[in-house]
């Protein structure tokens, strides 16, 4: 079946993560993807889509008349069509509604601002509902929207979490989400390796996603962290499957058990087979030796020092080969202890130019070298895959390996 993906503000980076799950992804515009799956695709597993819809095969007006007559219907349009503005989309929204009134619907519209909807109006709208619906609008095609993005429940999780440290780079869930699924459609209770573990967020990403996490870092402190805050994270999911995720399409905890200073969750009878005191340790990334089964990697390397303007030549030459070291020494490490075929992704820093263009390690033949592929995609090449803020000093590229 067809689905349609709104992109993120890092729209390719968000396609990388879309060609790495699902079949056929092609590109409509700059700010959708279309792709196809057997499975309905989750909004919550995928960090860099705002918003999934499935396409409408037939006449949007027969797609109409299956909505629930017994209730009101609140109907929104996005229109992501070429020279779309918001007042075209609001004389679509209201077209559909008078069609919809003649076939007997009570039907309320949510207005426009612009062609397309945010992602805020239609997260909380509920237009992802039986009874509340988004279209999408591309060109002649149609989309119903059936999951938004929950930016209330990544903050949450970003915020609430005990154990946080500005210092050191705040990771942000969504990348963390990304990073994971660049490794591919894992199956689920696969184990999951972050080498450089941090404050632990992509081994709670890795764990809401119904993945095994396994962490390590050089700093105990940040050990501590990590474990600190998949306790706190485990404390509200002690009866989730490892096969669902833990939280709701509004960010909700659906079981009465829940604990209020815990995650969102979706309970089941299953408990989750980890401990935080056994997912993480101490060690160095480049001589560590992990236990075993490691069936993905997903990790952000050492990105430097902090940097609030772009650093001096001799600056730059300092810390391109402090964290180039690191790389290529954890890879070379890694790769006696995977086997084939196992996917890692690493997120590495590229620094700001005076200029304002970026400056990469440029490690990829040294890490074909070390015994790994570096992964292609179809609708974009290693330069698009840098994730940044505007005028973000040290922004990260993202690196897709597998081993040979």
């Amino acid at each position: 079946m067809k689905y349609l993906a709104v992109l993120g503000r890092q729209p390719k980076i968000s396609l990388a993560e879309l060609e790495s799950l699902f079949e056929n992804v092609r590109t409509l515009g700059t700010e959708l993807a279309e792709f196809e799956t057997k499975e309905t695709p989750d909004i919550r597993r995928l960090g860099g889509s705002q918003k999934l819809a499935v396409e409408i095969s037939g006449p949007v007006v027969e797609f109409l008349k299956t909505l629930p007559q017994d209730k009101k219907i609140t109907l929104g349009v996005s229109d992501f069509s070429r020279g779309a503005n918001a007042f075209g989309a609001q004389k679509e929204a209201l077209k559909l509604k008078r069609i919809m009134v003649k076939l007997g619907y009570s039907v309320r519209v949510v207005p426009n601002k612009a062609a397309t909807l945010s992602s805020a109006t239609s997260f909380h709208n509920h237009l992802f509902d039986e009874n509340k619906v988004e279209l999408i609008k591309s060109g002649k095609k149609y989309y119903r929207v059936i999951g938004v993005q929950n930016i209330d429940a990544y903050v949450r999780r970003d915020q609430a979490r005990p154990a946080r440290d500005a210092k050191v780079g705040m990771l942000p869930p969504k990348l963390a989400q990304i990073l994971i699924n660049l490794c591919g459609d894992l199956p689920a209770g696969s184990r999951l390796l972050d080498p450089f573990c941090g404050t632990g967020v992509v081994l709670q990403e890795a764990a809401l996603m119904g993945y095994i996490p396994y962490g390590t870092d050089l700093s105990e402190r940040m050990v501590e962290y990590s474990r600190k805050n998949l306790g706190w994270l485990l404390s509200g999911n002690r009866h989730s499957s490892s096969q669902e995720l833990c939280y709701d399409q509004r960010g909700a905890p659906k079981c009465s058990s829940a604990r209020n200073d815990g995650p969102e969750q979706t309970c089941s009878e299953k408990s989750w087979d980890w401990s935080p005191e056994r997912s993480c340790a101490q060690g160095d990334a480049t001589s560590y030796q992990w236990q075993p089964p490691i069936n993905a990697v997903a990790c952000e390397g050492y990105l430097g020092q902090p940097m609030s303007l772009p650093p001096a030549e001799i600056k730059l030459k300092q810390e391109k080969q402090e964290c180039g070291n690191i790389v290529l020494g954890f890879l070379k490490n890694l790769a006696e202890q995977i086997e084939p075929s196992t996917s890692v992704v690493i997120a590495v820093p590229a620094w700001l130019r005076p200029n304002g263009e970026y400056e990469r390690l440029n490690l990829l033949d040294e890490i074909k070298n070390l015994g790994y592929n570096v992964e292609s995609f179809r609708n974009l090449g290693q330069k698009d895959l840098l994730y940044h803020r505007e005028q973000q000093v040290v922004a990260r590229e993202i690196i897709v390996l597998r081993k040979k």
